[in-house]
């Protein structure tokens, strides 16, 4: 009897090493596909998934409301103590998963801008995107008396808003350059954070104080209803980053190479910033302004992998160990109080930056 021929595996899985870096492939026989991961970058997303599961274990357990670590597992499967389940359900777990979106969002955000710009300074709150997206959750402040809803799609809107602006009185010739987008954002920045102060000097007392700690960027008293604006934001914008992705790639070898290998350029661009403005957008109507993540989570993706472009992927994995390791450190250093994630985030981003700079040989 004749046996049966043997099938072609679907997938074939292997390790290989090219100009001197470990990779692991992936390809599919029958659909004639196949995929390079580098083996640094694997490691990097594992051991960054795993800080970040332990920061967010210690910001379950960390607080005025002491709970050991059995208690809180029970309280997360609704059983144990009432108060137990009111402080981890009602209180640090949407805190927690908020740190987590919004440093995803940030650190993503920040490694599209600064791919697509060739610039390491450019970030959404130097462009102006978040100083945008502040100005209008200040502007559903005032209007509002400050409503969840209406501050989270003021700050949405203005953050849009802000990001056409600014690439309006950037293009030339129907084409942007990233230096001149860079400068036009910073000087967008600079006035849209002058309006935004402005409304402060004419809202009432109540008004001002809500919007300063808005404007903090203060994960307190967060609930599932802050989280949704990242949320939608993230399960939006990944199918757009499956596609544009790629034509992320293309765009930094320059707008010649592009054009040559068949990439829309311009359409390509805008769709990036777009992408890009959204999830810092959000993000900034979840939490307010987080300072720095955006800024140095793509440099430090780029430290850990040892590539000279930054993984999308592991630029938002830094974002989200970092917002967690602020909010955390804010609760302990300043207990039984607490420090705002965004006094955090920007006391800890200038000397890692400096480091950042120091690394690369920047003078």
């Amino acid at each position: 009897m004749n046996s049966l021929p043997r099938r072609s595996p679907v997938l074939t899985v292997g390790r290989l090493r090219t100009f001197g870096t470990d990779q692991v492939y992936i390809r599919s026989v029958r659909r004639n596909w196949s995929t390079r991961i580098s083996l640094r970058v694997i490691k990097a997303v594992t051991s960054l998934m795993l800080t970040t599961g332990v920061v967010a274990l210690m910001s379950l357990l960390v607080g005025t409301f002491s709970i050991s670590v059995s208690d809180a597992l029970r309280a997360l499967a609704g059983q144990g103590d009432p108060s137990s389940i009111l402080v981890i359900q009602g209180l640090r777990l949407p805190r927690i998963v908020d740190a987590v979106l919004v440093g995803l969002a940030l650190g993503v955000s920040g490694a599209i801008f600064q791919e697509l710009m060739h610039n390491p300074l450019a970030s959404p709150d130097i462009l102006g995107v978040e100083s945008g997206a502040a100005m209008g959750a200040v502007i559903a402040i005032v209007a509002s008396g400050g409503q969840t809803l209406a501050v989270a799609g003021g700050a949405v809107i203005g953050g849009l808003t802000a990001t056409f602006a600014v690439y309006m009185l950037s293009s030339a010739d129907r084409s942007v350059s990233g230096y001149r987008l860079t400068l036009v954002g910073v000087s967008t920045a600079a006035a849209l954070t002058s309006v935004t102060s402005y409304l402060l000097t004419h809202a009432s007392i109540n008004q001002a104080q809500q919007a300063a700690t808005w404007l903090s960027g203060s994960l307190s008293g967060r609930s599932m209803a802050d989280v949704y604006p990242v949320a939608l934001a993230l399960v939006v914008m990944s199918p757009a980053l499956c596609v544009l992705g790629p034509q992320l790639g293309v765009l930094q070898l320059g707008d010649k190479t592009a054009l040559g290998l068949g990439a829309s350029v311009e359409s390509g661009r805008r769709a990036l910033l777009v992408t890009a403005a959204v999830l810092a957008a959000a993000a900034t109507a979840s939490a307010g302004p987080v300072l720095f993540v955006a800024l140095v989570a793509p440099p430090l993706a780029k430290w850990l992998a040892r590539t000279s472009t930054a993984n999308l992927l592991l630029a938002g994995l830094v974002g989200a160990a970092l917002v967690c390791a602020g909010d955390v450190s804010g609760r302990l250093l300043a207990a039984p109080s607490e420090l705002p994630v965004g006094v955090m985030t920007a006391i800890a981003g200038a000397p890692v930056l400096l480091w950042l700079l120091h690394r690369s040989g920047v003078s």
